[in-house]
C-alpha cells in the first residue's frame, strides 16, 4: 500500500460508537452550507485554517475536471480519513485569487490529532496550498455563515520597473503618479451599509447589500532586503465588509484606481452607491492582485444567533441609512 492509500492511525482518536436514529434526543441539527445537515452526538466538526496561491488554481469552488482549491483538499483530506470529506468555506474566492486566511469546516466520526494531521497533510498537498491550523469546534460553527467579518488585502506597486519578480504572482503594477489622496476620498464614501449592485456580478436570489466596514489605503516599501525598489512604492487596500457578492472587492478597487488616475472622480465612485444593476464603467482589477487575510467570528455562544442572522436577506432601509 502507497503512502497516499495508507492512512497513519495516530491522526485519529477512534472512539467506539453506534449510530443514533435520527429521532434520538443525542441527534443533534447544524448548519454546513446551503443546507441542515444531521450530526449525530458522536461527530465532531473540525476548522481548518488554509493559505494558498491561486495562481494555478480555477478558483475556490469544486468543478469537474478543472483544477480548484475545495477538489485538492477534499480529495487529500478524504485520502487521509479514507472516507468522503466535504468543505464549507468562509469565502469562495475566484480564479486566481489567493488566501492567506482561509477558513474551512468539516465533519468527521472523531476528534483527529490536530499536530499530526497538520504534518500528515503538509506531504499530501501540493506547495501552493497548505492548512495551518486545525482545531474542534463546537457543532454549530459554520465557516461561512458564523462569520461576522472578512477581510481582504489588494496589492498594487507604483515602482516604474513594475512588480518585483518573487512578488509578480501578487502584486500588481500600476501607475507610478496615482493621487492616493483622492483614492482615499473615494473610498472614504463607500463605507457603511449599501446596495453594491454596481460593483457586483449578479447571481439569481442573492442580495447585493453589504455593509462595508473598511476601505482605506496603506503605503509602505515593497522592498526585499538589498533590493533596490524605492521607498513607498507599495500600495495595500485593506477592504473588510459582513460579507462580499461575486467580485465586489475586484470591482471596488478598479472604480478607486480610475479616480487614482485622473480618469474619474470621488463623487463619480459615490454616486455608483445608487446604481441597481452591475455598471460597465466599473473596471475590475486584475485577479492575482487579492488575497483573503482573515476571517472574523464571535466566540462560542453566538454562533447559533449569527448563523441565523446571516441567513437573512438583507435590505437598505429606506430612511436613516447610511447617512444619506
Amino acid at each position: 500500500m502507497t503512502d497516499e492509500d495508507s492512512v497513519d492511525s495516530a491522526v485519529l482518536s477512534m472512539a467506539s460508537s453506534e449510530s443514533a436514529p435520527a429521532d434520538s434526543p443525542g441527534v443533534r441539527w447544524v448548519a454546513a452550507a446551503d443546507a441542515r445537515v444531521e450530526s449525530d452526538a458522536d461527530s465532531v466538526r473540525v476548522r481548518l485554517d488554509i493559505s494558498y496561491d491561486g495562481t494555478d488554481f480555477i478558483g475556490w469552488a469544486r468543478q469537474p475536471g478543472l483544477r480548484t482549491v475545495q477538489g485538492v483538499l477534499e480529495e487529500s483530506l478524504s485520502k487521509v480519513f479514507r472516507e468522503p470529506i466535504q468543505l464549507t468555506v468562509a469565502g469562495r474566492t475566484d480564479a486566481g485569487v489567493h488566501a492567506e486566511g482561509q477558513v474551512a469546516h468539516f465533519d468527521i466520526g472523531a476528534e483527529p490529532d490536530a499536530t499530526k494531521l497538520i504534518h500528515r497533510m503538509a506531504r499530501f498537498l501540493p506547495k501552493d496550498v497548505r492548512i495551518k491550523d486545525i482545531r474542534v469546534a463546537p457543532p454549530e460553527f459554520d465557516a461561512r455563515f458564523s462569520a461576522i467579518r472578512r477581510h481582504y488585502a489588494y496589492r498594487l506597486t507604483t515602482a516604474p520597473y513594475g512588480a518585483e519578480p518573487l512578488q509578480a504572482r501578487s502584486v500588481v503594477a500600476c501607475r507610478h503618479d496615482v493621487d492616493l489622496e483622492a483614492m482615499r476620498e473615494a473610498s472614504r464614501k463607500l463605507l457603511g451599509l449599501h446596495n453594491f449592485a454596481a460593483f457586483c456580478r449578479r447571481r439569481d436570489g442573492a442580495t447585493t447589500v453589504r455593509e462595508l466596514q473598511r476601505f482605506d489605503w496603506v503605503v509602505s516599501s515593497g522592498r526585499f532586503a538589498g533590493s533596490a525598489q524605492g521607498e513607498g512604492d507599495l500600495l495595500t487596500a485593506y477592504v473588510s465588509a459582513d460579507a462580499f457578492c461575486w467580485s465586489m472587492v475586484r470591482s471596488l478597487v478598479g472604480a478607486v484606481l480610475a479616480v487614482g488616475e485622473g480618469r474619474r472622480t470621488p463623487d463619480w465612485v459615490a454616486a455608483l452607491l445608487h446604481e441597481t444593476e452591475r455598471s460597465s464603467s466599473v473596471t475590475v482589477a486584475p485577479a492575482h492582485g487579492l488575497s483573503l487575510i482573515a476571517v472574523d467570528y464571535p466566540d462560542d455562544a453566538g454562533l447559533a444567533e449569527r448563523n441565523a442572522q446571516t441567513r437573512e436577506m438583507r435590505t437598505v432601509p429606506t430612511e436613516g441609512c447610511c447617512g444619506d
